[in-house]
C-alpha cells in the first residue's frame, strides 16, 4: 500500500512540474507555440530546408497577380506609327487598330476612296419615300388630324377674320432669346435687365461693354447672340441697309439719263423714226421714310429715323438652381455655400411695333378726352317759346 501511494505521488509531482497545455488552442497561437517550434527545429536540424518560416504563411495571404493593360486606341503615348484613333475596341484586346494597305496607299485617287467609303448614296428629297417621311414628321397622325379640324372650324366661325394678336404677328417681327444660367443672383441681374430694357440693341451692347458689373460681360455676349439670331432667323433690322444700297448703288446709265433730263432734251429712238422730245422728264427716286417723334411709356420723347431698327421690348430674369461649393475655414471647419444661378430672357422687336403702340396710346387718350369734354351750350332744338319771361 505504501508503494502504491508513493507511485501516485511521484506521478502527480511529475505532471505539476511539466508545462500544462491549454484546452483551447488558437491557430495562430498553436503555430507559434514554443513546443511546436522546438519539435520542428529538432526534427529538421538534420535536414536543412529552404523555407524556415512556414508558420508565416498562415497570416500572409498570397499577393494578387498584377496585370498590365495596354494603351487606349489613338493614345498619344503610343510610339508606333500608323494608328487609327477609334473609340471602339478591337477583337484582339485593348489594342489600337493598325492601318491597312488600303488606307496607307497614297496613290489611290480621292474619287475612288470617297466612293469606296460611302456605303449608301445620298437620295434627293424628291425621290425619298413619302410614307417614311410622314412617319418621322408626324408621329401622331390622329392628334394632327384633330388639330387641323379644330383650326378649320375656328376659321369658319370667325369667317376668315384674324384676331388682333394674329394680325400683329403677321405684320410685325419678334424674336425671343433666352440665355444660359449665369452665376449671379436675381437681384443683381434684375438691375441690369432694367437698365437695358427699352434701349436700342446696339446701345444696350455699348452699355454692357463699359459697365463695371461682373455679369455685364455675359449679358453683352447674350445680347450679341440675340441680335445675330434676330437678323439671320427672322430677318430683322435690314431696312436701313436696303435704303443705303438703293441710294449708293447707281449705274452710270441712270446718271447720264438724269443729266440729260436736266437739260430738257431727250432723244427717243423708235423703230419708225427718230423724234426729238422737248418735254422735260424727271426721275422719281424712292424717298426714305421721314423721321417720326413718339412718346414712350415713361414720358420721354424719342425720334425714330429707321423703322426697322431692333430694340429690346422686354427683358426679365429667371431663377435657376443653387450650386454647392465648399468654403474651407480655420481649425478644420468647412462651410457649404449655395451660389445662385439666374438666366436672362430678352424680346427683340422693330421700331414698327413701338410706333404702333404709341399710336394706340395716343388714340385711346384722344377718345378719353372727347368723352370727358363738357359742352356748355349743346346744339339742340329750342322748345317752349313764349313772348314773355318764365321767371
Amino acid at each position: 500500500m505504501a508503494a502504491v501511494c508513493a507511485a501516485f505521488t511521484s506521478r502527480q509531482l511529475t505532471r505539476a512540474a511539466g508545462p500544462r497545455l491549454p484546452t483551447t488552442i488558437y491557430r495562430r497561437a498553436f503555430a507559434s507555440s514554443p513546443f511546436l517550434r522546438d519539435s520542428t527545429i529538432s526534427s529538421t536540424s538534420s535536414q536543412p530546408s529552404k523555407n524556415k518560416n512556414k508558420h508565416l504563411k498562415v497570416s500572409q495571404p498570397a499577393a494578387p497577380k498584377v496585370t498590365h493593360g495596354s494603351l487606349a486606341p489613338g493614345s498619344i503615348f503610343d510610339e508606333d506609327d500608323g494608328v487609327i484613333p477609334s473609340p471602339y475596341m478591337s477583337t484582339d484586346g485593348r489594342k489600337p487598330q493598325r492601318l491597312t494597305s488600303k488606307d496607307t496607299d497614297t496613290d489611290t485617287p480621292a474619287d475612288v476612296d470617297s466612293a469606296a467609303t460611302t456605303t449608301s448614296p445620298i437620295v434627293p428629297l424628291s425621290d425619298r419615300d413619302q410614307d417614311k417621311l410622314f412617319r418621322a414628321l408626324v408621329p401622331f397622325p390622329n392628334r394632327r388630324a384633330r388639330w387641323e379640324r379644330k383650326m378649320v372650324i375656328r376659321s369658319i366661325r370667325r369667317r376668315g377674320r384674324l384676331t388682333r394678336r394674329e394680325e400683329i404677328a403677321r405684320t410685325e417681327r419678334e424674336s425671343l432669346c433666352r440665355s444660359h444660367f449665369f452665376k449671379t443672383s436675381v437681384k443683381k441681374l434684375m438691375m441690369v435687365a432694367r437698365q437695358i430694357a427699352g434701349k436700342n440693341i446696339d446701345d444696350a451692347i455699348l452699355q454692357m461693354r463699359f459697365s463695371q458689373k461682373k455679369v455685364a460681360k455675359d449679358v453683352k455676349a447674350h445680347l450679341e447672340l440675340a441680335r445675330d439670331e434676330a437678323v439671320v432667323v427672322h430677318g430683322m433690322g435690314l431696312g436701313g441697309n436696303k435704303n443705303k444700297t438703293q441710294t449708293q448703288t447707281q449705274t452710270p446709265a441712270a446718271i447720264a439719263d438724269a443729266d440729260a433730263d436736266a437739260e430738257g432734251e431727250v432723244e427717243v429712238v423708235d423703230d419708225a423714226a427718230r423724234v426729238k422730245s422737248t418735254t422735260a422728264t424727271t426721275t422719281a427716286t424712292p424717298s426714305a421714310t421721314p423721321p417720326i417723334t413718339v412718346t414712350l411709356k415713361s414720358g420721354q420723347r424719342k425720334t425714330i429715323t429707321d423703322r426697322t431698327a431692333i430694340y429690346i421690348a422686354q427683358a426679365w430674369v429667371g431663377r435657376g438652381t443653387f450650386g454647392r461649393e465648399l468654403d474651407h475655414r480655420a481649425r478644420g471647419n468647412i462651410n457649404i455655400m449655395k451660389p445662385p444661378h439666374t438666366c436672362l430672357t430678352v424680346v427683340l422687336k422693330e421700331e414698327h411695333s413701338r410706333i404702333r403702340e404709341w399710336e394706340e396710346r395716343h388714340a385711346k387718350e384722344e377718345r378719353r378726352r372727347r368723352e370727358q369734354l363738357r359742352v356748355s351750350l349743346p346744339d339742340r332744338k329750342v322748345y317752349g317759346q313764349r313772348q314773355y319771361y318764365s321767371w
